[in-house]
């Protein structure tokens, strides 16, 4: 097994994998000042990609790209608020859903 599926399966709860594993476009995410990210970024979730998320800030139609690398913040989602952790998520939006509930980053030749 991948260290990526150890750090997906190992770093969330059972209800966390369930909720991210599911759509998180539309959701609203906070994500503050960090070492990561020079300016707080508040917003609806509205793009993702391996490395990014693509959020349009609040009362805005103004989009920002976030790396995912380092960030750490909040996503509201049907099950509650939950952490949101960049690094923990830096896999293809299409390969989340697998990675997170179905065993992993198996590659098939």
């Amino acid at each position: 097994m991948s260290t990526t599926h150890h750090a997906l399966t190992d770093t969330f709860s059972r209800i966390e994998r369930e909720s991210l594993a599911g759509e998180i476009l539309g959701a609203s995410v906070r994500f503050p000042a960090s070492p990561a990210l020079r300016n707080p970024v508040a917003g609806t979730l509205v793009d993702e990609s391996l490395s990014t998320f693509t959020v349009r800030l609040a009362g805005s139609s103004r989009t920002v790209r976030v790396p995912k690398a380092g960030l750490e913040g909040t996503i509201a989602l049907p099950s509650g608020e939950l952490p949101l952790r960049g690094d923990t998520l830096r896999v293809r939006p299409e390969d989340r859903t697998k990675r997170l509930l179905a065993g992993g980053s198996r590659r098939h030749s």
